[in-house]
């Protein structure tokens, strides 16, 4: 088996060095880019197994970066920042970034959200491969081989993370699952941003439901614990 692949995307060469040291020295094959135009072509022109995205880059950022390379790939982000807000957490991740780093930063941690993105995709990879099932519920037709979910045969359009957010409350259609539930599932997330940022995409998951015809209070907010989708 092949080393994943992985692209390090940072302006200060001091990080470039320090990340991909390290990073070599746990067997990955490692490519690096100093600015987002770079990044990008690198990936438009050879498949990686994840990116580590730096958010301030001269000329285009870390959030456009991101959002072109969703248009490429669904390779897995984890962001890096000297900005370490709870804002600047949910716009990266809300834009498709899948995980968030805060500079200054030990190696032994980034190492440790490499190998959690990598096994995920890996997990993800393997699932989507194998035959899955349609499911419905709610009025909801969710297919996820396809990646698409459609109401009344009106398809709901829904970002990577959206998608993810319904998938899981349909999964478990009847059940109320938790805020960290969610996060946990729906995410991958076992630690990072607070809770709240569900509740941001509750609400833009619930808009997209309405914009298709389906009435948004299938998914049931309740009180105090999280949110369910009826059966």
């Amino acid at each position: 088996m092949s080393a994943p692949r992985i692209l390090v995307v940072d302006d200060e060469d001091s990080i470039l060095q320090f990340v991909s040291y390290n990073l070599r020295k746990e067997g990955y094959e490692v490519t690096c880019a100093k600015d987002g135009d770079e990044a990008l072509a690198f990936a438009a022109s050879e498949p990686f197994d994840l990116v580590i995205l730096d958010i301030m880059l001269p000329g285009t950022d870390g959030y456009e970066v991101c959002r072109k390379l969703r248009a490429i790939g669904d390779m897995p982000v984890l962001f890096l920042s000297a900005r370490d807000t709870e804002l600047d957490k949910v716009v990266g991740l809300e834009l498709g970034g899948d995980d968030y780093l805060s500079k200054p930063f030990g190696i032994r941690e980034l190492q440790a959200r490499v190998k959690a993105l990598l096994r995920r995709s890996v997990n993800k990879n393997a699932g989507a491969s194998a035959e899955e099932t349609p499911i419905d519920a709610a009025g909801i037709h969710l297919d996820e081989a396809a990646h698409e979910a459609t109401f009344g045969g009106t398809l709901i359009d829904l970002t990577p993370r959206e998608f993810e957010l319904l998938a899981c409350l349909i999964r478990h259609a009847g059940k109320v699952l938790s805020r960290e539930q969610l996060l946990r599932e729906a995410w991958g997330w076992q630690y990072l941003v607070e809770t709240k940022t569900v509740d941001t995409h509750v609400k833009r998951l619930r808009d997209k439901l309405t914009q298709a015809g389906a009435d948004p209070a299938i998914v049931e907010t309740v009180r105090g614990y999280g949110y369910r989708i009826s059966a």
